[in-house]
């Protein structure tokens, strides 16, 4: 039997490739025209996903479309069961359409209408099916109320905080935040799993925090759900262990030893193997999570084969391996390592890939004629293997009505010798466990006479002796005949030099001059006949006669490349120059002319190889020459002045609207002549004035005048060269064109209405020279477009607009202007658009939604208005938005605070807007207006809103209301702008010495109630910086700084005060800078002398018995000697009081300070400080931050 049934499968295999050769024989053209005739089963061209999942705040849509010939009807199944939507009121379906729309807005649930919905679409030549539409709600259910306790956990142990999320549809997507909306750091130590948890490799101190917050957003309804938050306490056991010691008698209760490093063992997966299953074409996730201390660093590997590089990637530092896109080569064992520096540890993933069934070859739709041989062919695979269901317009194929043309072998469809009106849509269904693929496709059985496609009369233009190919293209069914004739039908075109494709198109390989003429191709089958003519018209070859030639030219010169070409005439050619291949420079000094390239004073950068392209819309043809460029031999020094005026100036040729003129160039002067420009004066239209008419380079003494009618025409010439311009020549004789119809209409053409009745249509009118003949006059026409089908015109001159009075509120309006003369009308004018005049919109937009997206920002939604309430052209949308007034409790009962009107402009295409500057817990009102040219429509109905909570704005005030030698007490005012409910205050502070340095920064946290703080344990004279900040449930605010300082000691104070502000004691410093320079002049002459100072011999006056006497002949001041330097000098006073003596010697400097070190030099100079300090204000000297008093100053003069 097995011998047997081999060949009968070859043989079936054969025919199936034979029938599947045949069955592609006749398609369909993509030409509406002929799709817009033919019959057409039924074809789904539009639905919804197999896997629906539904927005319950939104209606439901289900998509069903298809198009045939004629038009199908629809009509659906719900579970299995006939849907009749007559019965349904929610339900309705939208014309010529399948779509189902479910109306959920009045209350209904819709869950109510979850099932398995399937479309059908059906005419008169069959029924194609949809897809199992799975109609599924998304739900986003809340999590379940729980307590969660505080986990108190070991520093250095592994942790697994879960997440645990409600199960929603589609699964929610699951992320970690704190109490700030801030995601949870991760890293190699800490990250988060597949399944949403948490994982510690291994905890730290830092991970202690009360606001471990899982959320889980459910995308469909857009819903954040959030878990309780997990508190988490990391113990080090060192200082547990101090605590609990002197409750327990010092007992060691948990151990001195803190948590050990230990080698990596996997938290997820667990065991050292474990399985995977995967579908071909989804992403592959395999995920090892390891704990360990030191933290362990995961690797992966495939353990019989390579990881592909192209789609596998690595995420979550590493223990997630994604593979994208999987098929089954992507199944094995993979291996996962984790290691840390005391060991490691694997574990083995083994993946299996299945697949749900997916495409070799979908059937595809059949288009046979009668008696006619076809295939179609459903091949899919899958693992496991898919099983191939046939149906035929929906019902079971065995449960068809036999037909015996019909043949099903597994997943082929043989249909022989098929026959009119045995059309029908054919539905493949390949399945297995893990899904199901259905295809529809039809097998049309037409009888369609030929319909030659190809333009008639289409000219084909080539090349001699080049390929020449005529289209046929047609369509009938069955297949038409081509056969094609020239000039008469006298005998059918075959054999050599012809060459016939199968899709009708005639090739003559090499084309002659006499193979030009008219081709007619006839198409004929079973059904009729058709033709068409086409005509080939063989043209010569573009060639070039004269080819530039090489060029060496010295630098500052000029040089001309030629290039003369014939072409066929009737073909426009087309001059092109490059140089190197590339375009030429940029540059006026190259000027391309019809056959030739002039470079005027070439440049080293000039050479290269110039090329010349004569294109035609048929062929071209090119050659190049090249440049040399050396530099020019050294010439006498030559004036260099601007040219002489042309001379001779002379018009021949003359025509209705075109002259020839010539002229002599004037001498050049040393400079060659680059341009020359020719201008002409109108006598008839503005004479007197001269205007620039062309320009010819400074290499032509020739230029043909393009003119217009109806002009006095005197022409004169200006040469150009580097210096400049030359005098005008002398004009020429005057030139007279004849007054002619006009050439041109009106530009600028608009039409646009200035009231809601009106059109104003304007143009720029024509200047004299444009009107090419008297009587010039414009004629006005316009057309409601759509309505009149007759043009209104009216006749006016000398104006620029007419107003069309008594229209229609904004509606268009086809309008052209046509210039008119007493020769005749200009060119058929170009219809333009224009819209009658605005009038103000009479809808407002309705406001669907405000989305409040933070404290300061929300969204506004609206939906539009009707076009027709716009009653103009719709220019945007305006919002207006106020705040009425704060939230707080105590503005809740007063009179509400307008602020100004905020208003923001958005485009016509918007439904939706950010308003933005909000403040904080405020209520505000929003409104919108539509707004088009001439202005706003109404407001729509305002909407209020809130805005929630934000961080405060800075305190009011911050001042000392009362400071002492070591405190301060602080008052202070709340925010003005408190953005919230206050819950406390955070004051910081520091001190600051002279050098701005800051001392050791402090903080304290004040409740929301307190208007004062008294800071006690302050240094005495000493300054501070305050920082103070309010804050709200969202944060801390801006802080206020001051500065503040503390009181110093009464008595150094009133030294200090009292003494810096007495009249005599600046007449007392005065003396003393008088005495010490009036002594150190004394000092300095005694010493030229070689005698004694008078202060020695005041000294010797009241001789200190400890004081050696010294010998008259010593150099030195012996009764200063070393021993006595930091001694008092003689007749100093320290007073208790600290005020300045003034009854003492005169002669004794240290009189006028409060005691202090003096000394001199060996030179005898005075070099001594005189200070006013005691020892107690010395000390005090250095404990106090203040300045230094005028006290003070003194006593560090000199």
């Amino acid at each position: 039997m097995l011998m047997m049934d081999r060949p009968r499968g070859c043989r079936t295999l054969l025919l199936v490739l034979f029938l599947g050769n045949m069955a592609t024989a006749l398609e369909v053209p993509l030409d509406p025209k002929v799709l817009e005739g033919l019959p057409q089963p039924p074809t789904i061209t539009h639905q919804s996903p197999k896997d629906y999942i539904v927005d319950p705040r939104e209606n439901i849509v289900i998509h069903c479309e298809a198009k045939g010939k004629p038009h199908p009807s629809f009509s659906w199944t719900r579970n299995g069961i006939h849907f009749d939507i007559d019965l349904e009121s929610k339900v309705t379906m939208k014309p010529h359409s399948g779509t189902l729309i479910i109306d959920i807005s009045g209350g209904d649930k819709a869950e109510a209408y979850e099932g398995v919905y399937q479309c059908t679409a059906r005419n008169e030549h069959g029924t194609a099916i949809s897809n199992n539409i799975v109609i599924r709600q998304s739900r986003s259910p809340l999590w379940s109320k729980e307590k969660i306790k505080p986990i108190v956990v070991q520093e250095g142990v592994s942790l697994v905080l879960q997440c645990r999320p409600p199960a929603g549809l589609p699964p929610p997507i699951i992320f970690w935040m704190d109490n700030n909306f801030q995601r949870l750091p991760q890293s190699r130590r800490v990250s988060q799993g597949l399944n949403g948890d948490l994982y510690f490799s291994n905890v730290v101190t830092e991970d202690s925090r009360s606001d471990y917050i899982c959320y889980a957003r459910f995308p469909h309804t857009q819903t954040i759900q959030q878990k309780q938050p997990i508190t988490v306490r990391v113990l080090n056991m060192d200082a547990i262990n101090e605590t609990m010691a002197a409750y327990l008698n010092d007992t060691d209760l948990f151990g001195d030893d803190p948590a050990e490093e230990r080698r990596p063992s996997f938290l997820v997966p667990t065991g050292s193997t474990s399985s995977k299953m995967v579908l071909r074409g989804q992403v592959l996730e395999l995920e090892c999570i390891a704990e360990g201390l030191p933290t362990p660093e995961v690797t992966w590997s495939k353990v019989s084969g390579e990881l592909p590089t192209k789609r596998a990637f690595f995420q979550n530092f590493q223990k997630t391996l994604q593979i994208m896109d999987v098929s089954e080569a992507d199944a094995g064992e993979y291996r996962c390592t984790a290691k840390n520096r005391l060991g490691s540890v694997h574990h083995t993933i083994s993946v299996t890939v299945k697949a749900a069934p997916y495409w070799i070859s979908a059937p595809r739709n059949l288009v046979l004629a009668p008696l006619e041989t076809g295939v179609l062919t459903c091949r899919a695979r899958g693992n496991p293997k898919p099983t191939i269901s046939w149906f035929m317009n929906g019902v079971p194929i065995e449960n068809a009505p036999t037909d015996l043309t019909r043949k099903v072998e597994d997943d082929t469809i043989i249909f022989t010798e098929v026959q009119t009106g045995s059309s029908a849509v054919y539905q493949c269904n390949a399945s297995n466990e893990y899904g199901y693929l259905l295809s529809n496709a039809f097998v049309n059985v037409l009888a369609e006479p030929p319909r030659v496609l190809t333009p008639l009369d289409k000219v084909y233009q080539v090349i001699m002796n080049k390929r020449a190919l005529l289209d046929c293209a047609s369509f009938g069914s069955p297949l038409p005949g081509i056969r094609w004739f020239k000039d008469s039908r006298s005998s059918v075109l075959d054999g050599d030099p012809f060459v016939f494709h199968e899709n009708g198109t005639l090739e003559i390989p090499v084309a002659q001059a006499f193979n030009s003429g008219k081709y007619t191709c006839v198409a004929t089958n079973s059904f009729g006949i058709s033709e068409n003519r086409v005509h080939l018209e063989v043209k010569e070859p573009t060639r070039i006669l004269k080819q530039p030639e090489y060029k060496v030219v010295q630098r500052n010169r000029n040089v001309v490349f030629e290039c003369k070409v014939k072409h066929d005439p009737s073909l426009i050619p087309t001059m092109t120059w490059l140089k190197d291949n590339g375009e030429l420079p940029d540059d006026e000094r190259f000027i391309v002319d019809s056959d030739s390239l002039t470079i005027m004073e070439v440049t080293e950068n000039d050479k290269g190889t110039y090329t010349c392209i004569m294109n035609t819309t048929l062929d071209q043809d090119s050659a190049s020459a090249q440049l040399t460029v050396v530099e020019a031999t050294p010439t006498p020094a030559v004036i260099y002045e601007k040219p002489d005026a042309p001379t001779d100036l002379e018009l021949t040729d003359p025509g209705a609207r075109s002259v020839q003129l010539t002229w002599i160039p004037g001498d050049e002067h040393n400079s060659p002549i680059k341009k020359f420009l020719i201008q002409y004066e109108d006598a008839l239209h503005d004479s007197g004035t001269w205007h620039n008419l062309t320009e010819v380079p400074g290499t032509k003494t020739t230029a043909h005048l393009k003119l217009s009618p109806y002009v006095h025409y005197s022409f004169r010439v200006i040469a150009r060269n580097e210096i400049g311009y030359s005098l005008p020549s002398q004009p020429s004789h005057q030139y007279k064109t004849n007054p002619a119809a006009p050439d041109e209409n009106p530009s600028e053409v608009k039409g646009m209405g200035t009231e809601p009745n009106n059109l104003v249509i304007s143009w720029k009118p024509l200047t004299g020279l444009q009107s090419n003949g008297p009587g010039l006059q414009y004629k006005v026409m316009w057309k409601q477009m759509h309505v009149d089908e007759k043009w209104t015109s009216v006749t006016v001159a000398n104006v620029s607009k007419f107003v069309v009075a008594g229209t229609p509120t904004f509606v268009p309006y086809e309008v052209k202007v046509q210039a008119v003369n007493n020769y005749g009308h200009g060119p058929n004018p170009a219809v333009i658009i224009g819209y009658s005049g605005e009038d103000l919109p009479v809808e407002a937009p309705e406001i669907s939604r405000v989305l409040v997206q933070n404290s300061t920002l929300a969204e506004v939604n609206w939906r539009s208005v009707p076009a027709k309430s716009v009653r103009g052209k719709l220019q945007g949308y305006r919002v207006y938005y106020w705040k009425e007034r704060s939230l707080h409790k105590h503005n809740g009962h007063g009179h509400p605070h307008h602020m100004e009107q905020q208003t923001l402009t958005f485009g016509e295409n918007r439904s939706h807007g950010k308003l933005p500057g909000l403040h904080p817990y405020s209520l505000y009102k929003v409104n919108i207006r539509v707004f088009n040219g001439r202005g706003e429509g109404p407001a729509s109905t305002s909407q209020q809103f809130e805005t929630p909570e934000g961080v405060p704005g800075q305190p009011a005030f911050l001042r000392v209301t009362d400071n002492n030698l070591d405190s301060l007490t602080l008052e202070w005012g709340p925010p003005h702008e408190k953005n919230g409910r206050l819950t406390g205050y955070t004051l910081k502070y520091h001190s600051v010495n002279n050098s701005n340095e800051l001392g050791h920064l402090e903080e304290l946290t004040v409740p929301a109630n307190e208007t004062s703080i008294t800071l006690h344990n302050l240094k005495y004279s000493t300054r501070y910086k305050f920082y103070f900040s309010a804050k709200t449930l969202k944060g801390p605010g801006p802080s206020i700084t001051e500065e503040f300082a503390t009181i110093m000691d009464t008595a150094m104070a009133s030294r200090q005060v009292d003494i810096a502000t007495q009249g005599w004691f600046i007449g007392l410093m005065c003396a003393i800078a008088l005495l010490i320079l009036v002594l150190l002049i004394v000092c300095f002459i005694k010493r030229n002398k070689g005698g004694k100072y008078p202060v020695k011999e005041k000294e010797d006056a009241h001789a200190d018995p400890e004081i050696q006497p010294m010998k008259d002949d010593d150099i030195t001041f012996g009764e200063y000697s070393d021993n006595e330097d930091h001694k008092p000098l003689k007749g100093s006073r320290t007073p208790s009081s600290g005020t300045v003596k003034r009854d003492e010697s005169d002669d004794s400097l240290v009189d006028y300070g409060e005691g202090g070190d003096g000394q001199f030099n060996e030179d005898g100079s005075f070099i001594g400080q005189y200070s006013g300090k005691t020892e107690r204000d010395t000390v005090q000297g250095h404990e106090s931050s203040e300045a230094p008093s005028p006290v003070n100053a003194m006593n560090s003069f000199v």
